[in-house]
């Protein structure tokens, strides 16, 4: 197993009898099995699954939206209370963001638009129904408050100053700054507030190192040959529908010129015809199956290091309750 790989960035449902499809469909092109080279081996795909169900190994590694949301509160709270020892109030920006009300579809766009009712009417625009909150500014700082906010002086040359990776690493680095009789963290108590959740210590796994690892095996089902020659039937299908030369659903909405207008008729329309394609080759189960096998693979390649993170995913989520 490897445990070099630590760059920053649950088993699936039952699936009824009724749905399944890849075993006659995926069996004739499956690869080799097994972490080495190959195209891995495939459980059953489901015909046509909704995003909302599905379900890969990641995701076990991977903050659901409330949960990100959440630690994007706790990490201001740190910053805070760092603030605080020096004798600034600060609230933070506060998050135009709500967690959702529904149920989360992680998956959603994976591989482009699949709900078809959402085609019929939205088209391509990802936000219908959820507006546009402005982000809220950060409050103003005054100079002697952004020295401990950010451990430089106002108008230095951004990042020449001292910094560290890791808290573990921080205690022994000197900023070069004090205030209120204090030495002012390294990076200020922005990077302080960071460190403390993400990276208290030498041996914390780099927060995207999970996106890393879903990424690639992104990356790698995409040129699986089994995932090529559904996208080369979908593509097929999209120019039986009156959309020539659109290879990937990645290129819809630039290959249409439909981005001044994601949710207008044309969207609208493209998109229709769009999930119909995916739904006719059934891209989303096949693609699934594919995205699964070569997440699973890097799950047991990286088994040490992703126990490592998630027991510091675990210890996050305790210092957030801390805090409530």
């Amino acid at each position: 197993m490897s445990t070099s790989r630590r760059r920053r960035s649950a088993a699936p449902a039952a699936i009824p009898a009724a749905v399944l499809l890849a075993a006659a469909l995926l069996a004739g092109c499956a690869g080799t099995g097994g972490s080495g080279g190959g195209e891995p081996e495939l459980g059953p795909a489901e015909v046509n699954p909704a995003t909302a169900t599905l379900s890969l190994p990641m995701d076990a590694y991977t903050d659901t939206e409330a949960e990100r949301i959440r630690m994007g509160q706790v990490q201001q709270a740190l910053v805070s209370r760092c603030m605080a020892r020096y004798g600034f109030t600060y609230e933070g920006v506060r998050s135009a963001e709500a967690p959702g009300a529904g149920a989360e579809d992680r998956h959603e766009y994976l591989f482009g638009l699949a709900d078809p009712a959402y085609a019929a009417a939205h088209g391509y625009d990802k936000s219908a129904g959820e507006g546009s909150p402005a982000k809220p500014a950060a409050p103003p700082l005054s100079d002697s408050a952004y020295v401990v906010m950010n451990g430089e002086q106002p108008g230095a040359q951004g990042g020449k100053a001292p910094d560290a990776n890791t808290e573990e690493e921080a205690a022994l680095v000197d900023s070069g700054l004090t205030a209120a009789g204090q030495k002012v963290p390294a990076g200020g108590c922005g990077r302080e507030g960071y460190r403390k959740l993400y990276a208290p210590t030498k041996d914390s796994v780099d927060l995207l190192f999970t996106f890393g690892l879903a990424s690639e095996a992104h990356d790698r089902s995409r040129q699986d040959s089994r995932v090529v020659d559904a996208l080369k039937k979908w593509s097929s299908c999209m120019d039986k529908s009156g959309y020539a030369g659109i290879e990937s659903p990645y290129d819809v909405v630039e290959k249409l010129g439909l981005q001044d207008a994601l949710g207008g008729p044309k969207a609208v329309t493209a998109a229709k015809a769009d999930v119909a394609c995916k739904r006719e080759v059934n891209l989303v189960g096949i693609w699934g199956a594919v995205e699964k096998a070569y997440q699973e693979r890097l799950v047991e390649e990286h088994a040490e290091t992703l126990a490592l993170y998630k027991k510091q995913r675990e210890a996050r989520f305790r210092l957030a309750a801390s805090l409530a």
